[in-house]
Formats: C-alpha cells, structure tokens, sequence
C-alpha cells in the first residue's frame, strides 16, 4: 500500500472539507431552487472516498455508484465547476446538464455514474470487470452500493458471476444506516450486511467508515486481491450521514440527538484531530486552507451561475439518432 504520510493527511483534510462545503452549497443553492429534482448528500460519508482513492491507481481504476454521486467524480479528477453546472443543468457540466444531481458521469476520469435505479449500478460495476478480465486489462471497478440496494436481487445475480469468473471487482456497501427511512434492522433478520458474501464464498468483512487510513488499508487489500487475479471483495463500510436521504427528507425515523452522537466521529474533524496531534499544521495553516476551499467554492458557484442552458435542440440530438426522425415535436 502506498505510504500515509503527513502530506496524506493534509490533502485528506483539504479535500474532504471541500467535498462538505461544496455540497453544503448545493443545499443552500437548492432551497433556492437553482438545483431541481432529488439532491442527495455525502455528508459524514466522505472518509470512505478519502480512504478509496488512496488505495486505487487513479490512471487505470474504475468506480460507479448510487445516486449520492457529486463528489466522487470530483475525487477521480473531474473538474467540479463542470460538476456543480450539471446540477444545475447548464450547457458547461459534465452531461450538458442533461443528467443533473443523479448522474454525473465521466468517462475520460473513469467515473461511470450516478444511478437512479436503487441496485442498477451493481451489474453494471461487475459488466465493466468483465470488460477489463476478457480484454487482459490490469484495471479494478470498485462498485459501489447503499445499505438498502443490498436487498435488491441484482446483487446476488452480480455476486454470482463476479465469484464464478473471478471479476477484477470491489463491492463496498456504504451502509449509512437507513435505506431512505429505513433502517438496516427493519429489512433483514440481520444487521451484519457483509456477510451476505458468504453464501458466494466471497472474501467479506465489516470495515469503520469514519477514518479514511482504516478504509485505505482494507481497499487496498481488496484491489490487490482483485488485480492479481482472485476475484471480488465484499465490504460493508459502517458510516453515516449528517442530512437526510434526500432534499426533502423530514427524518423522522431518527432523534437531533443520534445525528449529534454520531458528529462526533466525523471523519473531517477526525483527521483534523490528527494534524493538530501530530503538530503537522498549525491553526493559521488551517484557516488558509480552509479560506482556499471556500474560494474554490465560489468559483463553482459562479461558474455554474454564469454558464447557460444547452439548446432544446440537444436533447433531440443525444436521443435520436436518425436526423430526420418524423415524430420530433417540431416537425408535427
């Protein structure tokens, strides 16, 4: 595994506070209804990204999720101010703003998505394995979920395979909790999520969210398993998140207090405790960091504010592919 120095944990700082402060935009910019349709935040989640792309090759590695999907694309090297003018649906974002909050998608950073289906992401994650094993190429997916996808059939159809041919592939369950408002124990006779590997004899194992050195080492044991050739890891990754499942989620299923038990393992304020402990910073370093985030922030602000709406004619274009199809609106 590569080395987690005093340098990896400034940029796991720098890096995570952006993720929360760019999405703490996005909230704000939603209620102003600037963002439409469903917004779902990674908030408290982030150490399992930190963690994830330390261990991953960033020049070859593969990942796809859910539908909470607006900062791992920016982990994997897409520009954010293309990102934030997805979700607002500009011209100038990743999908000329014709996918929005669900799915930003990047296939020169090797990001396949932001699904809306819950699950539909699973076959897809162990389909591009299966594209790098039969093509003899040294790449890794790693296959993101939510704890309620788990109960999803395509998950097991997925399992199968990926065991039966050995798929250079990760799947990691973030299990934050609650499927939309419902909790883990209201689904399964169980509460133990990773062991759901067992019956594909799938190497499994419950990892801490909460602190990204810990995802990092289990990760990176996984990808190796997988690029040398043996095949899928399972891992539930216990974490959680500070909003709620969605924008419009009044979170009733849970009490102010578990959230504030729960804020005080976030993974942001974790890492920090680090720096600080190990002297690798010193307050004011920090506020000039934090200031410089918060700059970046603006600028994607600004930019997704700037920029324009794609013509309606693109959304005719992206679909259709004959040129002179009769049933367009415009030509009735």
């Amino acid at each position: 595994m590569k080395k987690i120095t005093k340098k990896t944990y400034l940029d796991w700082y720098e890096n995570m506070f952006f993720w929360r402060k760019f999405e703490d935009k996005l909230a704000q910019v939603y209620i102003k209804q600037k963002v439409r349709g469903f917004l779902h935040l990674y908030n408290g989640q982030e150490a399992v990204l930190a963690g994830a792309l330390h261990a991953m090759d960033l020049k070859k590695d593969r990942m796809i999720t859910a539908y909470r999907n607006h900062v791992q694309p920016i982990g994997m090297g897409v520009d954010p101010k293309k990102v934030m003018a997805e979700l607002y649906g500009k011209k100038t974002g990743t999908s000329q703003g014709l996918g929005g909050s669900m799915h930003i998608f990047s296939k020169e950073h090797r990001f396949y998505g932001g699904h809306g289906i819950v699950g539909g992401q699973i076959p897809l994650g162990a389909g591009l394995a299966f594209a790098d094993k039969y093509f003899e190429r040294d790449n890794v997916t790693l296959t993101y979920m939510g704890d309620g996808a788990v109960r999803q059939g395509s998950l097991h159809e997925a399992f199968n395979l990926a065991m039966l041919w050995k798929l250079p592939v990760v799947f990691i369950c973030e299990n934050n909790g609650y499927a939309m408002g419902t909790s883990v124990a209201r689904t399964a006779n169980h509460t133990d999520i990773w062991k759901l590997g067992l019956g594909y004899e799938m190497p499994c194992k419950p990892v801490d969210g909460m602190k990204p050195e810990v995802i990092a080492k289990e990760m990176d044991e996984a990808i190796d398993r997988a690029r040398r050739g043996d095949g899928p890891t399972f891992l539930e990754v216990r974490t959680y998140r500070y909003r709620g499942h969605s924008m419009s989620d009044a979170q009733h299923y849970r009490t102010k207090e578990e959230v504030k038990k729960k804020q005080e393992e976030d993974p942001i304020s974790y890492v920090l405790h680090k720096i600080y402990e190990e002297k690798w910073a010193t307050e004011d370093e920090i506020k000039e960091v934090n200031k410089k985030v918060k700059d970046r922030v603006k600028e994607c602000e600004k930019f997704a504010e700037d920029s324009g709406y794609p013509d309606k004619n693109v959304m005719y274009d992206t679909v259709y592919e004959q040129e002179d199809y009769p049933f367009l609106p415009h030509k009735l």
